[in-house]
C-alpha cells in the first residue's frame, strides 16, 4: 500500500515522530513496564535493559515502517517477537505478563506519538489507530501461538522426566541420575500418599464420556496437590487412585488431612488416602504400608479421609497374621451364613453402640436391632451390650478382615 499520504498529527508525521525519538520511547516504555507490571519490576536489571528493551525497540522500529507504508506486518517483522516469546516461556513468565507489556507497551507508544494532536488530526489517527491495533493483533497471536508451542514442548520434557523419577522411587533404583535429569534436588522426606478415588458421577453416567470424566477428575486431584507447595509433586494416578509424593518439611498432618479434604471436593467424588512420611530411599517400604492402611481403612468402611498407622494401630495389629488371629476370628463361626447378624454387629460398633442410629442405618426398628443382638449373644456367647465381651467382637471383627 505505498504511495499513500503519509499520516500526521500536528503537522508532523506520525512515521518521524517515532523515528526520531526511539531511544526515549524505549526508555519511557521500558520504564512504565517496570512501574505496571509486577512481574518486571523483578527482573534482573540485565534482561531488562538488554533483551527486554531490544524487543521493545524492535516493535517501535516496526510501527513506525507500517505507519510509513500503510501496511500489515510481514511474517518476518514477527519472528523476533516470536523468538523472544519462546525464551519468555523457557524462564517461566506468565503469558498473561508477556501479553500484559505488549499492551502497555502499544498503549504508551500512542500516548506519545500523538501527543498535542487536534480536531483536524481525527481522521489520521484514526487511521493510524487501525494500523496500530493490527499489529498489536497480529503480535499477540503470533507470541502466543509461540509461547503455549513452547511451554507445552517443556511440560512434555518435564512430565517425563517426573515419571521417570518417580518410577525409579517407587523401584528403589538409583536416584542419582533421574534426579539430575529431572533439573530439581530431591527433598529430604516425602510425605508418601496412596489414594483411593471414587467414582464422579459423569463416570457412570451413560450420556458423557466416562474415560474423560475419570481424567479430569484426576487432573483436579493433581492440581489440589501441586498447588500446595512451589516444590515438584510426583504423582502416578489413574481414575481409580494411585500414588503421590509431596515434598515434606515436616509431618503436617493437619495440612495432608486438609488436602485429602480439599481433592475430595475438587474431584466430586470421595478420595480416600493413607500416608507414611519417608526419606527418598525409603518410599518403596512407605508405599508398601500406606497401601496396607488404605486397604484395612477401605475393607473396614471407614470414613474417607486421610489415615496414618497411629489413627489404624489397633485395627493394623489385629489384621496380621499370627496364632491369636485366627482364634479371634474363630470367636465369629457360630455367625458365618448369618450376613445380616454380622452386619447388624458392624454397623453397631461404627455407631459407637447406638440403637437409634444402626437401626436408621440397617432401616429397620430399633426392637429388630434388640433381637438382633441378643441372638449374636446367644449364638456367640459374647454378649454385644457388655464391655467386656465387646472387645472381644470387636477384635473378632478386625481379625476377620
Amino acid at each position: 500500500m505505498t504511495g499513500h499520504r503519509t499520516l500526521t498529527v500536528g503537522g508532523r508525521a506520525l512515521p518521524d515522530r517515532i523515528a526520531r525519538r526511539v531511544p526515549q520511547l524505549v526508555a519511557v516504555i521500558l520504564a512504565r513496564l517496570i512501574a505496571e507490571v509486577p512481574l518486571y519490576n523483578r527482573l534482573p536489571a540485565e534482561e531488562l535493559h538488554g533483551e527486554v528493551a531490544a524487543i521493545i525497540n524492535h516493535n517501535i522500529r516496526v510501527v513506525g515502517d507500517l505507519l510509513r507504508e500503510r501496511r500489515p506486518a510481514n511474517p518476518g517483522e514477527l519472528d523476533r517477537p516470536r523468538r523472544s516469546a519462546r525464551r519468555r516461556a523457557e524462564e517461566g513468565v506468565p503469558l498473561d505478563a508477556v501479553l500484559e507489556a505488549y499492551h502497555l507497551g502499544t498503549i504508551v507508544l500512542w500516548q506519545e506519538i500523538t501527543a498535542g494532536a487536534t480536531g483536524d488530526d481525527l481522521p489520521d489517527m484514526l487511521s493510524g489507530q487501525d494500523l496500530l491495533l493490527g499489529y498489536l493483533r497480529q503480535v499477540t497471536t503470533a507470541v502466543s501461538a509461540e509461547y503455549m508451542e513452547a511451554r507445552q514442548s517443556l511440560l512434555h520434557a518435564e512430565h517425563n522426566t517426573r515419571r521417570a523419577l518417580i518410577t525409579a522411587l517407587l523401584a528403589g533404583g538409583a536416584l542419582d541420575n533421574p534426579a539430575q535429569h529431572a533439573g530439581f534436588a530431591l527433598p529430604e522426606k516425602y510425605a508418601v500418599l496412596v489414594l483411593s478415588a471414587a467414582a464422579h458421577p459423569d463416570e457412570t453416567d451413560e450420556s458423557v464420556s466416562g474415560p474423560v470424566a475419570g481424567r479430569r477428575k484426576v487432573r483436579r486431584i493433581q492440581e489440589v496437590f501441586e498447588q500446595s507447595t512451589e516444590e515438584p509433586v510426583l504423582s502416578v494416578l489413574d481414575p481409580h487412585g494411585g500414588v503421590i509424593l509431596v515434598p515434606a518439611a515436616s509431618s503436617d498432618w493437619t495440612r495432608l488431612r486438609e488436602l485429602v479434604a480439599a481433592a475430595t471436593v475438587a474431584a466430586g467424588a470421595e478420595v480416600t488416602a493413607a500416608a507414611a512420611i519417608a526419606t527418598p530411599q525409603s518410599v518403596p517400604a512407605a508405599v508398601s504400608e500406606a497401601g496396607e492402611i488404605l486397604a484395612l481403612v477401605k475393607r473396614l468402611g471407614y470414613p474417607a479421609m486421610l489415615y496414618r498407622l497411629t489413627d489404624v494401630l489397633l485395627e493394623y495389629q489385629l489384621s496380621r497374621p499370627s496364632p491369636a488371629r485366627a482364634e479371634l476370628a474363630r470367636l465369629l463361626d457360630p455367625l458365618r451364613g448369618k450376613p445380616e447378624l454380622l452386619h447388624t454387629l458392624r454397623i453397631y460398633l461404627r455407631n459407637g453402640l447406638s440403637r437409634a442410629r444402626t437401626a436408621a442405618d440397617l432401616y429397620v426398628h430399633p426392637n429388630t436391632v434388640d433381637y438382633r443382638l441378643r441372638r449374636i449373644a446367644r449364638l456367640t456367647g459374647l454378649n454385644p451390650v457388655l464391655p467386656a465381651d465387646l472387645q472381644h467382637l470387636r477384635a473378632a471383627l478386625l481379625a476377620s478382615t
